[in-house]
């Protein structure tokens, strides 16, 4: 069925008028309503109340002529060009050229007008009008997604980036409503932004539950999600990834529930929001950008879809500029971390090794200048202090080296099996060794420490540090209590000495590098310990907790998994 198109013609000869009504009506390639009018004033009154596609204009009227016609059309009536054909009974070129001038389409002779030249002549005034239409459409359109473009691109901060989008896109397409849905590494996800503020905590969809496969929600090309998100399009192939996408099982999406208790969901035009992704071919999958619709019946059209596509091209980019911003924000702030870390261990280790260096000195030159005078016990406490000393030193260097593994966040890390009781117990007995007499170590056993994965070397550290620690802050001697206690699928043990106790005001810092207790006076330390113990305890999934009261003593509790998640496992360990 042809489109009826409506043509206007303004010439005072009825015959005229009656030979291109006929000639016109005629035309097998294009179907016209036509209006007549026989002078300028009912002519002007008709463009005024009808919207028409093409007017042939006589050149001679009765009250005015067709040019100051024209240019009054011109002038009070079109917003937008409409072609007007002019009509004479001359052959003047000259008034050709004012015609033509003035903004006509075309002039056409009537002692020379034939009907396929009427035809003809009229349907490319048609054709060209509608190019130039669709020329301003799309000049119009980029212009206004250019300026959408700017102002998201403003920006470098992705809230306000997103903000800034949704709330554009709503006024682009004169929708309802806008949301940002950025997926999650599980493909799950959440509504990150949207232009109307209640909709904020509205979830795209549910997950229904953890599953394998694809059905775990990897995003490949033929999984099948349960409940598609639907618009008005039809679907594109997904290897045209630019293209709006109307089905969420096309994002291989899975595990979603129905989604009609929270939106009409026929309403929604959904567009990718894609990534470069390092190089690589096949873009990145950041989310969606949805328009909605719900305030009354929408049919999406392509422009619709192409506008919103384009914008989330430049979303994305805006994007991409806001994550690399904070990735180097985040880089520059690790790196003035880790300048101000070296700089402690520098005033540490030069601090900390004077004293036992100045000691493994003296003692080295007694012996060497008077190792013939000294009798053999005298020789044996020298030598034990440069042992003792170099023990202090060896060991400062290791908890050195630890601390910046766990500063650059790359600790070994390698699980085993382990039998708790054995392990633990010949640590205690170790330390029995080295405690001295005012220390009472006691170790206590609550349940089957069995089934347990863990990394030997780094549960050392744990174990050491703390009870080191409760020897140490316990200069008057008493009890230091050691409990194991194993559950179902987790091990517990805690530390208790009756020692100094530390400030309520200290202990939240206590667990960072360097970090000491303002009541230790004289006591040497490098404020290292619980920060080691915490870095392996948290390798293992666990967590560690202090509690603390002055001149009371100290308890440091320990939680571990028994077997360790797969996700703290490092690739040197499967």
């Amino acid at each position: 069925m042809l489109d009826i198109r409506t043509l206007l013609i303004i010439d005072d000869c009825a015959a005229d008028r009656k030979i291109y009504r006929r000639y016109l009506l005629k035309d097998p390639h294009q179907s016209y309503q036509i209006l007549e009018a026989d002078c300028a004033e009912d002519g002007l009154a008709l463009c005024q109340k009808v919207r028409c596609d093409v007017i042939l204009l006589d050149f001679c009227l009765p009250d005015m002529s067709g040019l100051e016609l024209f240019d009054q059309m011109q002038q009070e009536i079109f917003e937008t060009s409409v072609p007007v054909i002019m009509l004479t009974g001359r052959g003047d070129e000259e008034v050709a050229v004012q015609v033509m001038k003035r903004g006509a389409l075309d002039y056409l002779v009537k002692q020379h007008l034939t009907q396929d030249v009427l035809q003809l002549a009229v349907r490319n005034a048609i054709k060209q009008s509608c190019l130039q239409a669709q020329l301003q459409k799309t000049q119009d359109r980029q212009r206004l997604i250019a300026t959408t473009a700017l102002r998201i691109r403003q920006s470098l901060n992705l809230e306000q980036i997103l903000n800034t989008a949704v709330a554009e896109v709503q006024q682009l397409l004169k929708c309802d409503r806008v949301m940002v849905y950025q997926f999650a590494p599980d493909a799950d996800g959440k509504i990150v932004a949207s232009s109307v503020e209640s909709y904020r905590t509205v979830e795209l969809c549910d997950r229904i539950g953890a599953g394998t496969g694809e059905e775990a929600g990897e995003q490949g090309a033929g999984s099948r999600g349960k409940i598609p998100l639907l618009c008005t399009l039809p679907p594109a192939p997904m290897s045209n990834p630019q293209y709006p996408i109307p089905y969420i099982y096309e994002l291989g999406l899975c595990n979603c529930v129905s989604l009609k208790e929270q939106f009409n969901t026929k309403a929604n035009l959904v567009v990718p929001i894609n990534l470069s992704n390092n190089g690589n071919p096949t873009p990145k999958l950041w989310g969606l950008l949805i328009a909605h619709h719900n305030s009354g019946e929408r049919h999406w059209q392509t422009d619709d879809a192409e506008m919103l596509n384009e914008v989330s091209v430049q979303l994305a980019i805006a994007i991409q500029q806001a994550e690399l911003l904070a990735q180097t924000q985040a880089a520059l702030a690790k790196e003035k971390q880790l300048n101000v870390f070296k700089s402690q261990i520098i005033a540490t280790v030069s601090h900390e090794y004077r004293t036992p260096l100045t000691s493994i000195l003296a003692a080295a030159s007694t012996l060497a200048k008077h190792s013939q005078q000294l009798d053999e016990s005298k020789q044996q406490r020298f030598l034990g202090i440069i042992e003792q000393k170099a023990r202090y030193m060896s060991k400062l260097v290791d908890n050195m080296l630890l601390v910046n593994q766990f500063e650059l966040e790359k600790p070994k890390f390698k699980p085993i099996p382990l039998d708790l009781l054995h392990f633990f117990s010949d640590l205690i007995e170790q330390e029995r060794e080295t405690a001295g007499d005012r220390h009472e170590l006691i170790f206590k056993i609550t349940g089957k420490n069995q089934e347990f994965w863990g990394d030997r070397g780094l549960l050392q550290q744990i174990f050491i540090n703390l009870i080191s620690n409760a020897i140490k802050y316990s200069p008057d001697g008493g009890t230091v209590e050691f409990h194991l206690i194993s559950k179902e699928s987790e091990v517990i043990f805690y530390i208790k000495d009756q020692g100094i106790g530390i400030p309520i005001a200290d202990q939240e810092n206590l667990f960072q590098s360097f970090s000491r207790g303002s009541n230790v006076d004289t006591i040497p330390g490098t404020g290292l310990g619980l920060a080691i113990a915490k870095g392996c305890v948290e390798l293992h999934g666990g967590n560690i907790t202090l509690s603390s009261e002055v001149g009371q003593g100290t308890k440091v509790t320990v939680n571990l998994p028994k077997i360790c998640p797969i996700g703290q496992l490092s690739p040197s360990s499967t």
